[in-house]
């Protein structure tokens, strides 16, 4: 199934209104912030063979080197000590365990080289092993030295918007109507259980962002397009709050299970909107009380006093009204002008401390299948 396209986040040219016939392209791939995404898929041939220059002893390609010592501040402030030593080995053994790796043997090796190159192979297993691990620190308190680690999701400065508008149209289709159904269903689930914020509740960031282009509409001077923009806002939110009543309906999760299987597909799109389905029941038979902001963090050092610097979950994950249109390209442009303000982001973010005390089972299995999940309802819905 081809990933979704969602918006990235941080243009640097000022907010433009959009003229009457400018159209937004349609919804295409997934994109990171500096250059579209390849996709997934990895060059099966690997990396071109490098060879030297002149003939050298075999012997010298046999060896190894060990990194280069680098005494950093968190291997003085620990100073030379046998408990220490004793700490490290400790935590560095229960991290190992957890993430299934086996650390290279540098007991042999003197303080504080030892430590050095165990954090440098350590470092390396992580990245090759585990999936969204991000970093580890060998942190000191005044009783014991240990490690902690921390996983994060990767959303790669997006907007995960879900489009309402086009699943309105496809239930007034008599040959949509259980395709639009199983999409309802994946719908109420983000709504209730994934907690899915909706663009016509006034407690939502893009329920002020639709509203602050409505009142520059109607504070513009007059013109022909004036209507046709008014219209088009009004009806996202006549089409918005129809559809938050459909999908409110729990109805929707109870009868999952059995629309899924009784539906029969007919065509490419039915077989993608399936599928899409078939994902969301099993996350939600998985995680039925999980919801999007479950691990949601800062993703760097942020005090309480620099909270207003990040940028929370909800301004980039939510419903919108449309995937397409002046309107969307409207909202697309204020959105990224409001965020490209702040210095950081909430994200996934894990925090597991290694210091003998029992580690809790919690990864981001979650959220890597629910962002997957949303980034495609959005591109089927967008490109209906």
């Amino acid at each position: 199934m081809t990933y979704a396209t969602t918006y990235h986040i941080g243009y640097d040219t000022p907010t433009q209104r959009a003229k009457a016939k400018t159209v937004a392209p349609p919804v295409e791939r997934v994109r990171k912030l500096d250059e579209p995404s390849k996709g997934y898929s990895r060059d099966t041939k690997g990396q071109a063979t490098v060879r030297t220059n002149s003939h050298v002893a075999n012997g010298f390609l046999k060896c190894s080197f060990l990194p280069k010592l680098k005494e950093t501040e968190t291997i003085q402030a620990c100073g030379k000590s046998a408990k220490t030593e004793r700490d490290f080995y400790k935590s560095l053994s229960q991290l190992a365990e957890h993430y299934a790796i086996q650390p290279m043997q540098t007991q042999s090796y003197g303080y504080p080289y030892n430590i050095a190159l165990a954090l440098w192979d350590t470092q390396e297993r992580l990245g090759r092993n585990v999936r969204d691990w991000e970093e580890i620190k060998l942190l000191q308190d005044s009783r014991k030295t240990y490690f902690t680690s921390e996983e994060r999701y990767n959303t790669g400065a997006t907007l995960f918007y879900i489009p309402v508008v086009p699943l309105y149209r496809m239930l007034k289709k008599p040959k949509r109507k259980y395709t639009a159904q199983l999409l309802l269903s994946v719908c109420t689930y983000l709504y209730h259980v994934a907690d899915i914020p909706y663009y016509r509740q006034e407690n939502s960031f893009l329920y002020w962002q639709y509203e602050m282009l409505k009142e520059w509409i109607v504070s513009d001077e007059y013109t022909d397009e004036t209507s046709i923009y008014l219209s088009e806002l009004e009806q996202a939110e006549w089409i918005g709050d129809r559809m938050e009543q459909k999908i409110f309906h729990r109805a929707n999760l109870t009868f999952f299970e059995q629309r899924l299987a009784r539906f029969k597909t007919a065509d490419a799109l039915d077989l993608d909107c399936l599928k899409l389905a078939q994902e969301a029941f099993e996350l939600y038979q998985r995680y039925p009380h999980e919801n999007v902001f479950r691990n949601a963090r800062p993703n760097g050092e942020a005090e309480e006093d620099d909270m207003e610097n990040v940028i929370p979950m909800d301004k980039y994950v939510s419903f919108c009204a449309d995937g397409k249109g002046w309107l969307n390209e409207n909202l697309e442009q204020c959105v990224n002008t409001d965020l490209q303000e702040y210095g950081q982001m909430e994200e996934p973010i894990i925090i597991k401390r290694f210091d003998g005390n029992d580690i809790a089972g919690n990864n981001l299995d979650f959220e890597n299948r629910l962002f997957i999940l949303m980034e495609e309802l959005a591109y089927l819905l967008s490109n209906i």
